[in-house]
Protein backbone atom coordinates (compact mmCIF):
# COMPACT_ATOMS: atom_id res chain seq x y z
CA UNK A 1 0.00 0.00 0.00
CA UNK A 2 2.37 2.49 0.92
CA UNK A 3 5.58 2.12 -1.29
CA UNK A 4 7.84 5.18 -0.60
CA UNK A 5 8.23 6.17 3.14
CA UNK A 6 9.85 9.15 3.65
CA UNK A 7 11.05 9.91 7.66
CA UNK A 8 11.94 13.01 8.60
CA UNK A 9 14.96 12.58 11.53
CA UNK A 10 16.50 15.17 13.83
CA UNK A 11 18.19 12.37 15.98
CA UNK A 12 15.66 12.58 18.28
CA UNK A 13 14.00 10.13 20.61
CA UNK A 14 10.57 10.80 18.99
CA UNK A 15 12.18 10.72 15.28
CA UNK A 16 14.23 7.19 16.35
CA UNK A 17 10.89 5.75 16.85
CA UNK A 18 9.05 7.16 13.49
CA UNK A 19 12.39 5.48 11.85
CA UNK A 20 11.69 2.25 14.01
CA UNK A 21 8.20 2.28 12.84
CA UNK A 22 8.83 2.60 9.21
CA UNK A 23 11.29 0.15 9.19
CA UNK A 24 9.28 -2.34 10.85
CA UNK A 25 6.65 -1.13 7.91
CA UNK A 26 9.14 -1.49 4.91
CA UNK A 27 10.35 -5.09 6.67
CA UNK A 28 7.48 -6.59 6.47
CA UNK A 29 5.64 -5.30 3.69
CA UNK A 30 8.57 -4.00 1.39
CA UNK A 31 8.85 -0.84 0.33
CA UNK A 32 11.55 1.90 -0.15
CA UNK A 33 12.72 4.25 3.13
CA UNK A 34 14.49 7.51 2.66
CA UNK A 35 15.37 9.46 5.86
CA UNK A 36 15.77 12.92 5.92
CA UNK A 37 17.89 15.39 8.20
CA UNK A 38 17.38 18.96 7.49
CA UNK A 39 19.52 21.85 8.94
CA UNK A 40 18.58 24.86 9.62
CA UNK A 41 20.42 27.56 9.77
CA UNK A 42 18.98 31.23 9.24
CA UNK A 43 21.11 34.38 7.71
CA UNK A 44 20.76 36.27 10.83
CA UNK A 45 22.73 33.30 12.91
CA UNK A 46 25.20 32.60 9.87
CA UNK A 47 26.11 36.60 9.89
CA UNK A 48 26.85 36.23 13.93
CA UNK A 49 28.32 32.63 14.18
CA UNK A 50 28.77 30.83 10.42
CA UNK A 51 30.94 28.24 11.58
CA UNK A 52 28.24 26.73 12.99
CA UNK A 53 26.73 25.72 9.70
CA UNK A 54 29.95 23.77 9.36
CA UNK A 55 29.84 22.07 12.68
CA UNK A 56 26.13 21.11 12.41
CA UNK A 57 25.91 19.14 8.65
CA UNK A 58 29.14 16.94 10.70
CA UNK A 59 27.08 16.64 13.46
CA UNK A 60 23.71 15.73 11.27
CA UNK A 61 26.26 13.38 9.14
CA UNK A 62 27.16 11.39 11.78
CA UNK A 63 24.10 10.67 12.78
CA UNK A 64 22.57 9.75 9.94
CA UNK A 65 25.57 7.51 9.32
CA UNK A 66 25.05 6.00 12.81
CA UNK A 67 21.55 5.47 12.26
CA UNK A 68 21.88 4.35 8.69
CA UNK A 69 24.13 1.56 9.90
CA UNK A 70 21.34 1.01 12.97
CA UNK A 71 18.53 0.09 10.65
CA UNK A 72 20.56 -1.62 7.87
CA UNK A 73 21.77 -4.16 10.76
CA UNK A 74 18.74 -4.37 12.49
CA UNK A 75 15.74 -4.77 9.89
CA UNK A 76 17.93 -5.77 7.10
CA UNK A 77 16.48 -2.93 4.89
CA UNK A 78 18.38 -0.49 2.83
CA UNK A 79 18.05 2.57 3.70
CA UNK A 80 18.45 6.26 1.34
CA UNK A 81 20.02 9.06 3.81
CA UNK A 82 19.57 12.57 2.81
CA UNK A 83 21.30 15.18 4.40
CA UNK A 84 20.00 18.79 3.50
CA UNK A 85 20.50 22.10 4.56
CA UNK A 86 17.15 24.15 4.86
CA UNK A 87 14.01 24.60 6.76
CA UNK A 88 13.16 21.23 7.78
CA UNK A 89 9.07 20.97 7.04
CA UNK A 90 10.33 22.67 3.54
CA UNK A 91 13.19 20.17 3.40
CA UNK A 92 10.84 17.26 4.02
CA UNK A 93 7.71 18.33 2.04
CA UNK A 94 10.07 19.13 -0.83
CA UNK A 95 12.30 15.65 -0.86
CA UNK A 96 8.58 13.73 -0.33
CA UNK A 97 7.24 15.30 -3.42
CA UNK A 98 10.87 14.64 -5.62
CA UNK A 99 10.71 10.97 -4.74
CA UNK A 100 6.82 10.39 -5.10
CA UNK A 101 6.33 9.41 -1.81
CA UNK A 102 3.08 7.65 -0.31
CA UNK A 103 3.88 8.01 3.34
CA UNK A 104 5.61 10.54 5.73
CA UNK A 105 6.75 9.53 9.03
CA UNK A 106 7.06 12.01 11.85
CA UNK A 107 7.91 11.40 15.86
CA UNK A 108 6.66 14.33 17.88
CA UNK A 109 8.93 16.50 16.06
CA UNK A 110 9.61 20.10 16.51
CA UNK A 111 6.87 20.54 19.19
CA UNK A 112 9.06 21.63 22.56
CA UNK A 113 7.51 19.63 24.75
CA UNK A 114 3.75 17.68 25.75
CA UNK A 115 2.23 21.21 26.99
CA UNK A 116 2.88 22.75 23.71
CA UNK A 117 0.28 22.69 20.93
CA UNK A 118 1.28 22.11 16.93
CA UNK A 119 0.98 25.55 15.83
CA UNK A 120 4.31 26.74 13.87
CA UNK A 121 5.96 23.51 14.51
CA UNK A 122 7.93 21.03 12.51
CA UNK A 123 4.89 18.27 12.82
CA UNK A 124 2.01 20.65 11.74
CA UNK A 125 3.48 22.73 8.91
CA UNK A 126 4.15 19.42 7.21
CA UNK A 127 0.98 18.07 7.73
CA UNK A 128 -0.74 21.33 6.59
CA UNK A 129 1.08 20.93 3.25
CA UNK A 130 1.75 17.59 2.68
CA UNK A 131 0.34 15.92 -0.65
CA UNK A 132 -0.04 12.95 1.42
CA UNK A 133 -0.45 10.69 4.12
CA UNK A 134 1.20 11.98 7.36
CA UNK A 135 1.77 9.27 10.12
CA UNK A 136 2.80 10.88 13.77
CA UNK A 137 4.39 8.47 15.97
CA UNK A 138 4.24 8.82 19.65
CA UNK A 139 5.35 5.65 21.05
CA UNK A 140 8.52 4.57 22.60
CA UNK A 141 11.02 2.37 20.28
CA UNK A 142 10.48 -0.19 21.75
CA UNK A 143 6.88 -0.53 21.49
CA UNK A 144 7.35 -0.18 17.68
CA UNK A 145 5.81 -2.93 15.81
CA UNK A 146 4.66 -1.04 12.07
CA UNK A 147 1.37 -3.78 12.28
CA UNK A 148 -1.88 -2.32 14.04
CA UNK A 149 -4.31 -5.25 14.87
CA UNK A 150 -7.14 -2.00 16.38
CA UNK A 151 -7.57 0.93 14.26
CA UNK A 152 -9.87 3.61 15.43
CA UNK A 153 -11.42 5.79 12.48
CA UNK A 154 -13.62 8.83 13.61
CA UNK A 155 -16.27 9.29 11.38
CA UNK A 156 -18.78 12.45 10.41
CA UNK A 157 -19.97 11.35 7.05
CA UNK A 158 -18.16 13.85 5.05
CA UNK A 159 -15.49 12.91 2.07
CA UNK A 160 -12.34 13.59 4.69
CA UNK A 161 -13.71 10.77 6.79
CA UNK A 162 -14.66 8.68 4.07
CA UNK A 163 -11.02 8.43 2.98
CA UNK A 164 -9.93 8.36 6.10
CA UNK A 165 -11.98 4.87 6.68
CA UNK A 166 -10.98 3.37 3.29
CA UNK A 167 -7.32 3.97 3.96
CA UNK A 168 -7.78 2.02 7.01
CA UNK A 169 -9.64 -0.66 5.54
CA UNK A 170 -7.08 -0.91 2.93
CA UNK A 171 -4.56 -1.59 6.29
CA UNK A 172 -7.31 -3.93 7.44
CA UNK A 173 -6.55 -6.35 4.81
CA UNK A 174 -2.77 -6.05 5.05
CA UNK A 175 -2.66 -5.98 9.04
CA UNK A 176 -6.00 -8.22 9.69
CA UNK A 177 -7.06 -5.08 11.87
CA UNK A 178 -10.21 -4.69 13.82
CA UNK A 179 -11.23 -1.61 12.34
CA UNK A 180 -13.95 0.67 14.91
CA UNK A 181 -15.98 3.66 13.74
CA UNK A 182 -16.56 6.82 15.98
CA UNK A 183 -19.01 9.01 16.00
CA UNK A 184 -19.04 11.70 18.79
CA UNK A 185 -22.46 13.69 18.96
CA UNK A 186 -21.66 16.89 19.68
CA UNK A 187 -22.38 19.24 22.79
CA UNK A 188 -24.24 22.16 21.13
CA UNK A 189 -25.57 23.18 23.72
CA UNK A 190 -22.06 24.41 24.82
CA UNK A 191 -21.37 25.89 21.27
CA UNK A 192 -24.71 27.72 21.33
CA UNK A 193 -26.57 27.69 24.99
CA UNK A 194 -29.89 25.68 23.41
CA UNK A 195 -32.05 23.44 25.49
CA UNK A 196 -31.84 20.32 24.58
CA UNK A 197 -35.02 18.20 24.87
CA UNK A 198 -36.03 15.00 24.65
CA UNK A 199 -37.09 15.00 21.26
CA UNK A 200 -33.59 17.07 20.13
CA UNK A 201 -32.15 14.22 21.61
CA UNK A 202 -33.66 11.43 19.53
CA UNK A 203 -32.98 13.26 16.47
CA UNK A 204 -29.22 13.59 17.08
CA UNK A 205 -29.12 9.47 17.57
CA UNK A 206 -31.18 9.19 14.90
CA UNK A 207 -29.12 11.04 12.65
CA UNK A 208 -25.64 9.52 14.14
CA UNK A 209 -26.95 6.30 14.00
CA UNK A 210 -27.31 6.97 10.11
CA UNK A 211 -23.92 8.29 9.49
CA UNK A 212 -22.57 4.78 11.45
CA UNK A 213 -25.14 2.90 9.62
CA UNK A 214 -23.10 4.27 5.80
CA UNK A 215 -20.06 4.27 7.60
CA UNK A 216 -20.24 0.18 8.09
CA UNK A 217 -21.43 -0.01 4.61
CA UNK A 218 -19.10 1.67 3.13
CA UNK A 219 -16.40 -0.51 5.01
CA UNK A 220 -18.36 -3.63 3.67
CA UNK A 221 -17.91 -2.35 0.03
CA UNK A 222 -14.22 -1.93 0.99
CA UNK A 223 -14.18 -5.91 1.56
CA UNK A 224 -14.20 -4.88 5.68
CA UNK A 225 -16.59 -5.54 8.53
CA UNK A 226 -15.84 -2.16 10.52
CA UNK A 227 -17.67 -1.97 14.42
CA UNK A 228 -19.46 1.08 15.29
CA UNK A 229 -19.49 3.47 17.99
CA UNK A 230 -21.72 6.13 18.91
CA UNK A 231 -20.73 9.02 21.84
CA UNK A 232 -21.42 12.28 23.01
CA UNK A 233 -19.17 14.73 24.18
CA UNK A 234 -15.58 16.90 22.65
CA UNK A 235 -14.78 14.85 19.52
CA UNK A 236 -10.92 15.45 20.45
CA UNK A 237 -11.49 13.99 24.19
CA UNK A 238 -13.62 11.23 23.02
CA UNK A 239 -11.33 9.88 20.37
CA UNK A 240 -8.75 10.27 22.72
CA UNK A 241 -10.30 8.30 25.92
CA UNK A 242 -11.73 6.07 23.61
CA UNK A 243 -8.14 5.53 21.89
CA UNK A 244 -7.19 4.11 25.08
CA UNK A 245 -9.91 2.47 26.55
CA UNK A 246 -10.00 0.27 24.08
CA UNK A 247 -6.48 -0.42 23.60
CA UNK A 248 -6.12 0.93 19.50
CA UNK A 249 -3.03 1.25 18.18
CA UNK A 250 -3.61 3.35 15.59
CA UNK A 251 -6.18 6.53 14.78
CA UNK A 252 -7.11 7.24 11.36
CA UNK A 253 -8.42 10.69 10.62
CA UNK A 254 -9.17 12.62 7.39
CA UNK A 255 -7.23 16.18 6.43
CA UNK A 256 -10.06 18.65 6.95
CA UNK A 257 -9.67 21.24 8.59
CA UNK A 258 -6.13 22.31 7.66
CA UNK A 259 -6.88 24.55 4.95
CA UNK A 260 -9.17 27.81 4.54
CA UNK A 261 -8.05 29.58 7.68
CA UNK A 262 -4.43 30.71 7.44
CA UNK A 263 -3.61 26.87 6.94
CA UNK A 264 -3.79 27.16 11.02
CA UNK A 265 -5.24 23.89 12.51
CA UNK A 266 -4.79 25.35 15.94
CA UNK A 267 -7.77 23.92 18.68
CA UNK A 268 -9.17 21.88 15.40
CA UNK A 269 -10.19 18.37 16.29
CA UNK A 270 -7.17 16.77 14.70
CA UNK A 271 -4.50 18.67 16.23
CA UNK A 272 -5.76 18.26 19.75
CA UNK A 273 -5.84 14.23 19.01
CA UNK A 274 -2.48 14.34 18.04
CA UNK A 275 -0.95 16.62 20.74
CA UNK A 276 -2.92 13.97 23.77
CA UNK A 277 -3.22 10.51 21.63
CA UNK A 278 -0.97 8.04 23.05
CA UNK A 279 -0.86 6.14 19.77
CA UNK A 280 0.54 7.13 16.45
CA UNK A 281 -2.34 9.08 14.51
CA UNK A 282 -2.22 8.81 10.58
CA UNK A 283 -3.67 11.56 8.45
CA UNK A 284 -5.17 10.92 5.14
CA UNK A 285 -4.94 12.70 2.67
Amino acid sequence: MYETLVVGFDDSLSSKAALVEASNRIRKHGGKLIMVHAVYFDTEEYGIAPEQLEKRMKIGEKACIQSKEKISSEFGIDVQSLLCEGDPPDVILDVAQGKKADLIVLGTYGRRGLNRLLMGSVTSRIIVDAPTDVLVVKKACTECTGEYANILVPYDGSDFSKRALTRASQISKVDSSTVTVLYVIPRYEEMIDFFKSDSIRKSLMQEAEKITAGAKELAAQLGTVAKTRIEEGHSSDRIVEIAKEQNHDLIVMGSHGYRGVNKAIMGSTTERVILNASCPTLIVR
